[in-house]
């Protein structure tokens, strides 16, 4: 259960905003913040499977006492934070060559 609700909150729910673009596509021009929504979802799907695994097993060390909460919790936020700083960077060099 964990692993689902941490691929939710890393893959995004697709909420549409009325407000312009979300991050990280807000810093692009308007006329390419569509093509960077377009990318950022396919690097989150293309990353899915990986996040949810890294879930999976983190549940299963929790669950077999390996980690504790405070553990757990510290390996999912520097999980997280890499993982997005992968995207980005990933983004950015999509973004540059359109």
């Amino acid at each position: 259960m964990t692993a689902l609700v941490l691929a939710f909150i890393l893959l995004g729910a697709n909420w549409s905003s009325s407000w312009g673009a979300d991050p990280p596509c807000d810093k692009y021009p308007s006329g390419k913040q569509v093509r960077c929504a377009e990318i950022w979802k396919e690097l989150n799907k293309e990353d899915g499977p990986l996040i949810a695994q890294f879930g999976l097993d983190q549940l299963k060390r929790r669950e077999e006492g390996k980690i504790n909460a405070e553990q757990h919790l510290g390996e999912n936020m520097a999980f997280i934070k890499q993982s997005t700083e992968k995207r980005l960077e990933r983004l950015r060099a999509r973004m540059d060559k359109e």
